[in-house]
């Protein structure tokens, strides 16, 4: 928890996007949440907009509601908003079409399954109030049934890959921990157990073989983060589902903590989204400017990087 003096949470609360501001109220200040504030957000306004995302794929990177549903959850949309859950009904919808189920392929007794998006899916869902959908509860059986003797999740169909995609078992761990809670499905917890594990045992983002950072782009928060795994994403989920305070957190808190800048906030990668406009693939649906260093910065408060 942040410090309610510090620096960034009054930024926060003062300056930040009308969404990123009512969040940073209710966590900072203890004041309950305002789906008025959050809902004036235009970036949440964009996001929530017919317009862009009817008749698209829901998964097409990064304006399909898929994505756009994860970035408003985290925003604080509310349950029960009626937009919101339109889109998320054609993302369920997507995900547990039992064709696309029965494309799943098992290679030498693991499967291999990019478990990140039902993950995602089945998170926002939940979030939105829709945790007794049926569909919800096919994704959330079939990932349970995915999951890897490690505790994690990979879609890597090489025979010889062994050890889970930490990109694939985050947003999965995110998924299930939020239906759990919802339910109280034991399943889902034994799970979310076992996967957070999985991390742990690498503090995070450290090689148990070299002790150090496994990729670079692991100790370099993104935002939004997609199904990319970064040190500030995972210590976010970790403690989401209950396991913040274990020790084997502290040295990626620590390399969250070096890169603080000296205005107290933090900053996500730069060029890492790409505006809407640009042509190709993989373009946004807003414009995230400094929402994305503000979401950054909110998160690197809320999973105490900025403890001495």
């Amino acid at each position: 928890m942040a410090f309610l003096g510090d620096p960034s949470a009054a930024w926060l609360i003062d300056s930040g996007d009308p969404a990123i501001a009512a969040l940073a109220r209710t966590e900072f200040l203890g004041e309950p949440p305002s789906a008025g504030q959050t809902l004036s957000s235009p970036i949440v306004e964009t996001l929530l907009s017919v317009e862009g995302h009817s008749n698209q794929d829901p998964y097409a990177k990064w304006s399909g509601a898929h994505w756009r549903l994860v970035s408003a959850v985290e925003l604080g949309v509310p349950p029960g908003e009626a937009r919101a859950v339109r889109m998320c009904d054609s993302v369920l919808a997507h995900w547990s079409d039992p064709r696309r189920l029965a494309e799943v392929k098992t290679v030498r007794g693991l499967v291999r399954r990019c478990a990140s998006q039902e993950g995602n899916a089945v998170a926002t869902a939940v979030r939105l109030g829709l945790s007794r959908d049926p569909r919800v509860e096919l994704l959330v059986e079939r990932l349970l049934s995915w999951q890897w003797p490690d505790g994690g999740w990979n879609c890597d169909a090489r025979p010889e890959a062994r050890h889970s995609s930490f990109h694939e078992t985050l947003p999965t761990l995110w998924g299930l921990h939020e239906y759990a809670v919802a339910t109280g499905d034991r399943a889902c917890t034994a799970a979310v157990r076992a996967g957070s594990e999985l991390l742990l045992q690498h503090e995070i983002v450290f090689s148990r073989r070299t002790g150090h950072p496994i990729h670079p782009s692991f100790i370099r928060p993104h935002y939004p983060p997609y199904w990319h795994y970064d040190v500030l994403q995972a210590l976010l989920v970790v403690q989401r589902v209950g396991r913040g305070t274990d020790p084997r957190t502290e040295r990626a808190r620590q390399i969250l903590a070096a890169r603080r800048k000296r205005d107290a906030t933090w900053r996500a990668v730069d060029r890492w989204w790409r505006p809407p406009g640009s042509a190709g693939s993989g373009v946004e649906a807003v414009d995230w400017g400094q929402v994305a260093h503000q979401m950054v910065t909110l998160n690197a408060l809320r999973v105490g990087a900025n403890r001495r």
